[in-house]
């Protein structure tokens, strides 16, 4: 079988707490862990999309409207839609599996993404990514 879900691939979180937000794979797992004996892969994604920014706001006020919020997750492989879509933003070295194993490091780990993500946000690229989703 053809491996697809590779890392920086855009994806649709279909369950739980985040379903119909998108993330991003930061790692795969395919034939699954001990714990989770299942594939299942790494995710940061969108908790919270930027708002619409127009030309007549104010700096404060687009900055305002120009955060994000992400988090950081483990999800099995049924839980996820692939999309056409990459995103070439480096999070190997801030999102790793040991970092949800405390929480004060995935809070920490979850304000480096959230920075990562605003900075490409602010860029203009991968527009369709910080768009939410319309169903």
């Amino acid at each position: 079988m053809v491996k697809f879900l590779k890392p920086n691939k855009a994806v649709v979180l279909l369950q739980g707490r985040f379903a119909g937000r998108k993330a991003v794979i930061v790692r795969s797992f395919d034939d699954g862990t001990r714990d989770r004996p299942y594939g299942h892969c790494l995710v940061a994604g969108i908790a919270k999309y930027p708002k619409k920014v127009i030309r007549k706001d104010s700096a404060k006020k687009t900055a305002k409207k120009s955060r994000v919020k992400a988090f950081i997750k483990l999800v099995n492989y049924n839980h996820i839609m692939p999309t056409r879509y990459t995103l070439d933003v480096d999070l190997k070295d801030v999102v790793s599996t040991d970092v949800l194993q405390t929480r004060d490091k995935k809070v920490t780990a979850a304000k480096e993404t959230k920075k990562r993500f605003e900075e490409r946000f602010k860029t203009g690229k991968n527009r369709w990514f910080f768009s939410k989703l319309r169903f």
